[in-house]
């Protein structure tokens, strides 16, 4: 009997050693999703969705041909076409756009000193040099007195027009007016030139009803216009017009804002830029 005792004891420890055995397996199995990093065990970082206004071309052609990247670093670009330059900045401001991508800087200068707004540029991305164009002269020197002229309306896009046409001997402006010239900044006009200042959407639409019409490149390429082929005369590409994607100072520097800002300026959208536009878009990075 002692020995049937002795071994019922043994057998109740060794019962009681298994079961303990098998604990450590059972954590194991339930802590292994974990240490494999299973979803089970994870929380998939939340994707941002970054919402930014643009003109069509090229500037929307750009946006769109990095959206699988941006996809891929968690971030959902959502592009939003505008055909005019003013709706961009005004719903940035009030945050119903996170950024927008149309306009170069001495634009947004002038714009947040006629609003009284902050906006900021985060990064610049590609130069669009401005031209002259038209259906009814091939060269500026075919123009007859009193040929009529059209140029953008806006401040910063007038003057651009109006330096660009002194470079081609077509005016002279006042010393010292540069960029910031206007109509009334005339000093020489020997053509005696009638210059109309239209919005800048307008021109590509309207340039038959002009001698020469100085078109923004974003419109003159959404009207099928070449600037390398079609412009009677064109800025150089040392133009300081470097077009930019624009924020608020609250999101500037956000993870997002920041990951679209360096896409913007990577190999892959330089060459993007060259391949497709072929010079009329030139990158500036």
């Amino acid at each position: 009997m002692k020995k049937i005792s002795i071994s019922l004891v043994a057998l109740f420890f060794m019962l009681a050693l298994a079961a303990c055995g098998q604990k450590p397996a059972e954590n194991q199995a339930t802590t292994a999703p974990a240490a494999s990093g299973a979803p089970a065990a994870t929380t998939p970082a939340k994707e941002v969705t970054l919402k930014v206004g643009a003109s069509s071309v090229p500037h929307a052609e750009i946006l769109n041909g990095i959206k699988a990247k941006m996809k891929a670093q968690g971030v959902n670009l959502e592009v939003i076409e505008f055909n005019d330059y003013v709706q961009p900045n005004v719903q940035v401001f009030e945050k119903q756009l996170d950024a927008n991508f149309f306009q170069h800087l001495p634009y947004l200068d002038q714009y947040n000193a006629d609003k009284k707004q902050n906006l900021v540029k985060v990064v610049g991305v590609h130069i669009e040099p401005f031209g002259a164009y038209s259906q009814k002269v091939k060269s500026a020197a075919e123009l007859k007195e009193g040929a009529s002229v059209a140029i953008p309306n806006d401040p910063s896009n007038a003057g651009r027009a109006l330096a660009l046409m002194e470079k081609n001997g077509l005016i002279k402006l006042k010393d010292g007016v540069g960029i910031k010239g206007t109509v009334k900044d005339i000093v020489e006009n020997s053509k005696k030139l009638q210059i109309k200042e239209l919005d800048p959407a307008m021109l590509p639409r309207t340039i038959g009803e002009f001698d020469l019409a100085l078109i923004n490149t974003n419109y003159a390429l959404q009207a099928n216009l070449n600037p390398t082929k079609d412009a009677l005369f064109i800025e150089d590409k040392n133009s300081p017009y470097v077009n930019i994607l624009v924020a608020r100072p609250d999101n500037k520097d956000s993870e997002a804002m920041q990951k679209l800002a360096k896409e913007l300026n990577s190999a892959d959208t330089k060459k993007f830029i060259e391949d497709k536009y072929k010079g009329a878009i030139v990158p500036a990075f």
